[in-house]
């Protein structure tokens, strides 16, 4: 009689579905907890959890002190909108990677980083609030990616090849855009803004922050969920998920349109941070394997949890706070190298 897990139960690394299914569920949550008593102000775990449990009944009350204003006012709309971000660039990534059957493919291949990067740093030229250059910044990323999308219907289709070039083409063109208005930015002050927003920080995530992207990320992750069995037969080729009746225009339509959306949606509150959409739906890949049914929800929880301890990195380890661009770019380019060393490209 045999026991223990066949091969078949068990994932690369020799992990039954149980215990990954729990890592998946319980790292967010730990990471939530630790990451609202981590930081230079010190506030013990056990005075979190006495601050957010006097929020949530009426038998449990704090003072108004200085401690219960960092964890509710500072540390956890900055912790909301870190795991918004990251789930959301990461589940756009996962879906993207199915659609163009390419595991090279980031939520950025269509240009909406570029695009969005062009709209915020036209906002701060323009001496513009947070708010709008937020708003500027989400509605650039629209547009970028609605122009891809024009460049590459062809004859009411949008071949998968096409829409990667438009997006190289638009990427271009808004890069170019980014750097003229670098240059005739004023040096001391608005040059110096721009360079910081576009590599990406958390310093200034708020509750409006929180209200205003977050329905939009989780509008957008929804959207990618729903249709997650669906992608599976895209990911086979678009001949054969014709035959098995996929109505092929549509379902890419809607995959652009919702990871645009969540993408967008987190660019224009943490700024481009390169890397999570890439390397994260590879490690849930590793975890659950290459059903899509199970790889975009645990691209969402591994995306949320990464992007969060990045942050606290990036907040807690120098006193000056390190952005968020340069953290994923030094973490994620050797562990793509390690990756390709190990899987020989076998991604599946």
């Amino acid at each position: 009689m045999e026991c223990g897990h066949t091969r078949r139960d068990v994932n690369r690394f020799g992990v039954p579905p149980a215990a990954v299914v729990s890592v998946l569920i319980v790292a967010p949550l730990v990471a939530f907890y630790i990451s609202l008593f981590v930081g230079r102000f010190g506030v013990s775990p056990g005075q979190v959890m006495q601050i957010l449990a006097s929020r949530v009944t009426p038998f449990v009350s704090v003072p108004a002190d200085a401690a219960t204003t960092v964890v509710l006012d500072v540390r956890l709309p900055r912790v909301l909108v870190a795991m918004l971000a990251g789930a959301g660039l990461s589940i756009s990534g996962a879906a993207f990677q199915g659609m163009f059957r390419n595991p090279l493919v980031s939520p950025d291949i269509l240009g909406v980083s570029a695009a969005a990067g062009f709209g915020a740093a036209l906002a701060i030229l323009l001496s513009a609030n947070s708010a709008l250059i937020q708003l500027s910044a989400f509605g650039f990323g629209l547009l970028g990616v609605g122009l891809t999308y024009s460049i590459s219907r062809v004859y009411r289709t949008t071949p998968v090849v096409m829409l990667v070039l438009g997006g190289v083409v638009v990427a271009a063109f808004f890069g170019a855009l980014v750097s003229a208005t670098k240059y005739v930015a004023d040096p001391e002050n608005k040059l110096p803004a721009i360079t910081f927003w576009l590599l990406g920080s958390l310093s200034a995530a708020s509750w409006q922050n929180v209200w205003t992207t977050g329905p939009l990320i989780l509008l957008g992750s929804a959207a990618l969920l729903l249709v997650r069995w669906r992608i599976n037969l895209l990911a086979m080729g678009d001949e054969e998920a014709r035959a098995l009746g996929v109505r092929i225009e549509r379902l890419k339509a809607t995959i652009i349109i919702a990871s645009t959306v969540a993408t967008a949606s987190a660019v224009a509150v943490t700024g481009i941070i390169g890397w999570v959409g890439l390397i994260i739906p590879h490690v849930a890949r590793m975890l659950v394997g290459p059903d899509h049914r199970r790889l975009l929800p645990a691209s969402l929880a591994l995306g949320g949890t990464y992007l969060l301890v990045i942050d606290d990195v990036a907040r807690g380890a120098t006193a000056a706070e390190i952005p968020l661009g340069i953290l994923t770019a030094l973490i994620g380019a050797p562990f793509f190298a390690y990756l390709l060393r190990q899987t020989r490209g076998g991604w599946g």
